[in-house]
């Protein structure tokens, strides 16, 4: 029998925010990213590190999903998983998580399960540090905006000096003793878990970071983090290969979605923002042109409908946008062995006017189904149903999906 070494490393994963920013429906790491959530694409990461016990800090509740989702990106690693639930803050979860190590441990990583698309050359470079002599290490990157200080009334009363200034990430790593100590005799609470140890008189170095380590908190970082994971599809476990369709010709399907005006914020409608436009109402962003499209692209393929894949008991799915969807639709057809042949739709509404922006929503719709053809047209209904006296938008789709 084989048995694991006892590792020297640990990493304590905090995964125990509300992510209140994010609206995803549920703490923020339990939102889907690909097909499994941030925090199982965030422990894959840090799984592909250097051997480490992995300490989960998760909100009461939720020990069990952070289990699957940490035993399954561990595969043979299992055995180094440890669950534990975290405290009201971020510094009380941090020494929730302490408190699970093992003895032999002595070097300590905390890492935001938010980051979850950071390199696990990273915690490379971080464990380095912390062996080469360093108490404290974090991973920064430089400032590169122009940085005003502005004062209560918005007006700006003076530029800062950027050379001077580095935006810092996760993980960061700590000699055990040092951080222990330091959050033992904290006297204020700190978001950030050098500046624990650097007010316990300890000086904190830095590494480079990695630009695809952001931290996702707001929807629109969760959208940046989907494009680029479906971008790069090798970064994600191959998925068995699906069966041949036994029916072998192309299939047609339509699609049909409305949507009333009411919603908050921009409109968005055919993936594209329409700035000065009422927004539409609807569990995501109310996009009737790319939910019809998904719509038939599903019917098409036998996969069901938008509701069975996108409902509002997937909270991921609040607030997003076309790309998020489509995106999500092509893998399912690829799955299932079909690709896009071409799609055809139709919208119906008095606003907004199309015509300006026809092709340019044509270009967008297609490189979010990875190129297939779109064809998108306008019509209004001469006053007429609730279309015609502008309370909404309807839209009717048809697609095309051949065996891939």
């Amino acid at each position: 029998m084989t048995l694991t070494p006892v590792p020297r490393v640990a990493v304590v994963v905090v995964a125990a925010g509300s992510g209140t920013r994010l609206r995803g429906g549920a703490p923020k790491a339990f939102v889907g990213l690909d097909a499994r959530s941030i925090l199982h694409r965030s422990l894959l990461g840090v799984f592909a590190g250097p051997s480490a016990q992995v300490v989960v800090v998760v909100p009461e509740g939720y020990e069990g999903d952070a289990l699957t989702d940490a035993r399954d990106a561990a595969g043979a690693a299992a055995d180094l998983v440890t669950v534990v639930t975290g405290g009201a803050t971020r510094q009380e979860s941090v020494a929730a998580g302490i408190s699970a190590l093992w003895a032999d441990v002595d070097v300590v990583l905390v890492h935001d399960a938010a980051r979850a698309l950071t390199p696990p050359e990273v915690f490379e470079r971080v464990v380095a540090a912390v062996d080469a002599g360093a108490d404290a290490v974090i991973p920064t990157l430089p400032v590169v905006d122009t940085i005003k200080r502005v004062d209560d009334a918005g007006r700006i009363v003076a530029g800062v000096d950027r050379s001077e200034l580095a935006a810092a990430q996760t993980p960061q790593g700590f000699r055990r003793a040092v951080l222990e100590a330091a959050l033992a005799e904290a006297a204020a609470d700190h978001t950030d878990d050098a500046a624990v140890v650097a007010a316990a008189g300890h000086t904190v170095v830095t590494v480079a970071g990695d630009a695809a380590a952001f931290k996702i908190t707001t929807a629109p970082d969760l959208e940046r983090a989907r494009a680029i994971v479906q971008a790069a599809p090798e970064a994600s476990p191959a998925p068995a290969p699906a069966p041949a369709p036994a029916h072998r010709a192309p299939r047609v399907g339509i699609g049909t979605d409305v949507h009333g005006f009411g919603g908050e914020g921009t409109l968005w409608l055919a993936g594209l923002e329409w700035p000065g436009e009422q927004a539409l109402s609807g569990h995501s962003d109310g996009d009737a042109v790319a939910h019809a499209i998904v719509d038939a692209l599903l019917a098409a393929a036998g996969l069901g409908d938008i509701g069975t894949h996108f409902g509002t008991d997937r909270p991921e799915f609040a607030g997003a946008h076309a790309e998020a969807f489509l995106a999500h639709t092509l893998r399912l057809l690829r799955e299932a062995g079909w690709v896009v042949g071409n799609v055809s739709v139709q919208v119906q509404a008095n606003r907004p006017r199309f015509a300006a922006r026809r092709v340019e929503a044509e270009r967008v719709l297609s490189a979010a189904l990875g190129g297939a053809a779109v064809s998108v047209s306008a019509t209004t209904t001469d006053g007429l149903g609730f279309t015609g006296r502008s309370e909404g938008v309807a839209a009717f789709a048809t697609a095309l999906v051949v065996p891939a």
